[in-house]
């Protein structure tokens, strides 16, 4: 088996993959290709691979309810069809009305889809993040998780849903590690796995006063980063941890420094929220389920992270991913191209695909997927290892647009423009940001900085995928381009060519 997925040696921000550079583009399923049966994965997969998404997200034991927000999902299965990792044995019914789990049995058709799943990804060239545990957010949540006692025949202890995101409770996180365990030593042999610890932990939860802390939830975060190294430390492959440091709940706040910083991570993922902080700022990164398009802060927390030396993974963005429709997918492509093209890496849910309907409908299909492709073929175009974000190459631009530039200073820019503009059926936003315009037909000239030599311009469409008639412009300080009539974006790429 070839080396698994790294940070590459020439750049901390990117990965390398198979001996090439990596950047992370997923709009995915939402997680439940593995624990929901009637899923046929093996179509997903197909199609992830033919639309270039470089990652998919799976949850190795987690099971969500919907909600008037968070749409249906392989992540929210019917009860009979929910694979979890452990037999349900009975005696006695868990709190679904199933039997109840013994842990201390493994499900051999649970592992035999895992190994599949990820077999499969790994002949495509699909990286899997694996997501080992959440967050369990509420009691009724909570009522779903075999580790819960009253779904075990396996006499844990019963705990308030906090405090399954701390070390406080014995034997429940015996079991937290000893799954840990299980499902990194099965996966091992695998070059195209990495694994997150939790997913959205939180700290401070709201309620009693005596819920785990922020600094409990940490340390029991490093206590499980731990049992990965450790568990693969006599192994074969030592695989890439992601992750986050607790968010707090009240008042809320996602920080990020001791993640990027100080906490044994590999790689940061970080859900796009807001008061999402860093280094004493805040950046307001979208509000969930709102329709805000927020670019500007997007690219902001980017670009304020990449001097750390680890990935930034904008994990999971769900400001818009409910509007499966062309408002919500054309937000989600321009944060993508936004989040890429300032250093990043980025994740989307495509609510689209569901049991039944692998690949998504026929609109997503024709929309926000072959959008990803697009970009993605866009982004692995560009000398990845010694491409950056440049920000002083834009000098002036259309109003009410955003540049970000990324390329190869002198050699290769990748510029790309877009409205910022918030619809006006965006929620949360003042009344002042919301009747803006946005959609409207953009046009002006972009005024550049590049360095005296011949260049070829091409004009790059986001929505088609296709490139202008490429011309030649002799370049120095001030370069005006006509920017033709157009509408939410448009790139461009400046190549040199003597």
């Amino acid at each position: 088996m070839t080396q698994p997925i790294r940070i590459h040696p020439q750049n901390p921000k990117l990965f390398e993959f198979r001996g090439k550079p990596l950047v992370l583009l997923t709009a995915t399923e939402h997680y439940g290709a593995v624990m929901n049966r009637p899923f046929r994965f093996e179509r997903y997969l197909a199609d992830t691979a033919e639309k270039r998404i470089t990652m998919t997200r799976l949850f190795a034991l987690f099971r969500e309810l919907q909600s008037s927000i968070n749409p249906y999902s392989t992540c929210k299965p019917e009860t009979p069809d929910y694979i979890a990792p452990f037999m349900r044995t009975g005696p006695g019914r868990a709190l679904d009305m199933e039997l109840k789990y013994d842990l201390d049995q493994p499900n051999p058709e649970y592992f035999e889809r895992l190994h599949r799943f990820v077999g499969l990804a790994a002949e495509y060239g699909v990286i899997v993040e694996v997501v080992l545990l959440s967050n369990t957010y509420a009691p009724q949540i909570w009522e779903l998780n075999p580790l819960n006692a009253k779904n075990n025949v396996n006499a844990l202890e019963e705990i308030e849903w906090p405090d399954y995101l701390s070390q406080r409770h014995p034997k429940l996180f015996a079991r937290q590690v000893a799954h840990v365990r299980k499902i990194v030593s099965e996966l091992n042999r695998y070059d195209n796995v990495i694994f997150e610890i939790c997913n959205e932990p939180g700290g401070q939860a709201p309620g009693k006063d005596n819920h785990p802390s922020l600094d409990e939830v940490n340390q029991w975060l490093s206590a499980l980063i731990q049992v990965v190294r450790e568990t693969e430390a006599t192994m074969p492959n030592k695989h890439l941890i992601a992750g986050q440091q607790a968010f707090r709940y009240n008042p809320w706040e996602q920080n990020a420094d001791l993640t990027f910083e100080r906490m044994d991570y590999d790689v940061v993922n970080m859900h796009p929220l807001p008061n999402t902080t860093y280094a004493g700022h805040a950046y307001p990164l979208g509000d969930f389920m709102s329709k805000q398009l927020r670019l500007r802060e997007m690219s902001d927390f980017a670009l304020a992270t990449y001097r750390a030396p680890k990935p930034l993974n904008q994990d999971e963005d769900n400001v818009a991913s409910q509007y499966m429709d062309m408002d919500g997918w054309t937000i989600h492509r321009k944060r993508a191209w936004v989040t890429l093209l300032s250093g990043g890496h980025y994740d989307y849910i495509d609510f689209s695909i569901k049991n039944y309907l692998e690949t998504g409908t026929p609109d997503s299909q024709r929309n926000i997927r072959r959008w990803m492709k697009h970009l993605s073929v866009f982004i692995h175009s560009l000398d990845l290892v010694q491409a950056r974000p440049l920000n002083d190459v834009v000098k002036t631009l259309p109003a009410d647009t955003l540049s970000v530039v990324f390329g190869v200073p002198g050699q290769d820019y990748a510029i790309y423009l877009a409205d910022e503009r918030e619809l006006a059926t965006a929620r949360g936003l003042t009344d002042d940001a919301v009747e803006r315009g946005a959609g409207q037909p953009i046009q002006g000239d972009l005024r550049l900085d590049l360095p005296p030599g011949r260049y070829q311009v091409e004009r790059f469409d986001p929505a088609s995928g296709q490139y202008s008639f490429a011309i030649t412009l002799a370049s120095g300080s001030n370069v005006r381009l006509a920017v033709a009539s157009f509408t939410h974006d448009q790139a461009w790429r400046i190549r040199r060519v003597a």
